[in-house]
């Protein structure tokens, strides 16, 4: 079977069960993304390790899967930016700055303490603290679209944090290489963090340039314009284009292009149907594949054994310091306490940055392979447990709303 074939009948295996697993998992009345989560358990190492059968020979298989992954987080989050308004976000600031910066200082602080516990060198000790500072909210934003709730103060706080959470990890990253790294030639450890901070700037200077003043007269141009689903195809290109850009200038994440690229579209006159065009794309099928193939990069068996009491330790870390350390930013922002455990629960899950951090501290020797095994159990479960609790959580709110309701 050529590689092309192979790679067909395993996207069909993964979208099929992806889309089975998120039924059963509505109808058991949890987050869809859940069940397809763990559908990618399922299919990865963990049990049937799918992609090793025989039949499968390519040796580029799983990297291709990867990258159609990429896709589909990118899709998802320009999505969740296309369903939110700038002004809305704006609005939310206060509680985007001190959620998204309590929200890496405390996992920061607490995963330094703990390396130290573990007995890790200072310098390696701090680094672990960067890695469970990052966070992944894609999933997050699913399970709020899933509940008509992304539009909300909880939604608004969750993605102006992540921005927050995005830029402080990329700096505290940039900081933490220039400090221990020897500056090399005329350029200072400063001089290099300064360069990032820089390249940042640029970036959302130019994609905010670009996105209020030249997108939606270009949108117009091209939605006018007799060509096949033009319009969808212009979307989809600006979107890898800002994920790009955010990348390779702004040193940041490319789902945040992505995101930033949502916003701005979002203020065109073509909203909804660039919304319902790009909706049958991610949902039918990138989006699926991108949470199988979280399942897919995770083996669950390695966290039992001699890293197991390593995992647990970082896996406390990283829920405790999400919660206290976002929550307190939602507090102090005038969130009620039920609202502030929501946006805690909300940015615990990790994902691709915390992973990106991850793979940068194995290879530059900062981090050890049983710290980098315990760091991808700890994204691995805070992506399993985020979906359920932040669901039960927002139930909670309505069922206690109803509850003030009736006795009015």
């Amino acid at each position: 079977m050529t590689p092309f074939l192979q790679l067909t009948l395993a996207l069909a295996i993964m979208i099929s069960l992806a889309k089975l697993g998120g039924y059963l998992s509505f109808r058991l009345g949890q987050a869809a993304v859940l069940g397809e989560l763990l559908v990618g358990i399922v299919l990865g190492p963990s049990i049937l390790d799918f992609l090793h059968l025989s039949i499968f020979t390519d040796q580029h298989l799983h990297e291709v899967i990867q990258e159609l992954a990429e896709l589909g987080v990118m899709l998802l989050m320009f999505l969740a930016g296309l369903e939110l308004h700038i002004s809305e976000l704006i609005k939310s600031s206060k509680v985007a700055i001190l959620a998204g910066v309590l929200g890496v200082v405390f996992p920061l602080g607490l995963g330094a303490i703990g390396g130290a516990l573990f007995a890790l060198a200072p310098k390696n000790a701090l680094f672990l603290g960067l890695t469970l500072a990052a966070t992944s909210v894609s999933i997050s934003a699913q399970t709020l679209m899933e509940l008509n709730r992304l539009r909300s103060k909880i939604g608004f706080g969750l993605l102006g944090a992540a921005v927050f959470d995005d830029v402080l990890v990329v700096l505290g990253l940039s900081a933490f290489t220039a400090l221990v790294t020897p500056s090399v030639g005329e350029t200072s450890n400063a001089g290099m963090v300064f360069a990032v901070i820089l390249r940042m700037t640029l970036f959302l200077v130019i994609s905010s340039v670009v996105g209020y003043f030249i997108l939606p007269s270009l949108t117009k141009t091209i939605f006018s314009l007799e060509i096949s689903q033009g319009l969808i195809a212009f979307v989809f290109v600006t979107v890898l284009l800002f994920g790009w850009l955010a990348d390779t200038l702004g040193k940041m994440a490319a789902i945040t292009g992505a995101f930033l690229a949502g916003l701005w579209f979002g203020r065109t006159t073509y909203r909804e149907r660039i919304l319902n065009g790009i909706s049958i794309i991610a949902y039918g099928i990138f989006v699926p594949i991108f949470f199988v193939d979280v399942g897919l990069n995770a083996d669950i068996k390695t966290l039992f054994g001699g890293n197991f009491g390593l995992f647990l330790g970082l896996f406390l870390i990283a829920i405790l310091g999400k919660v206290i350390g976002c929550g307190l930013g939602a507090l102090l922002s005038g969130y009620s306490p039920l609202e502030a455990l929501q946006l805690g629960v909300g940015m615990m899950s990790r994902g691709e940055v915390g992973l990106i951090v991850a793979s940068v501290g194995i290879s530059e020797g900062y981090l050890t392979t049983a710290s980098f095994s315990a760091i991808v159990g700890v994204v691995i479960a805070t992506t399993l447990l985020t979906p359920p609790l932040l669901r039960s959580l927002i139930q909670r709110e309505s069922v206690i709303r109803e509850k003030l309701a009736e006795s009015e």
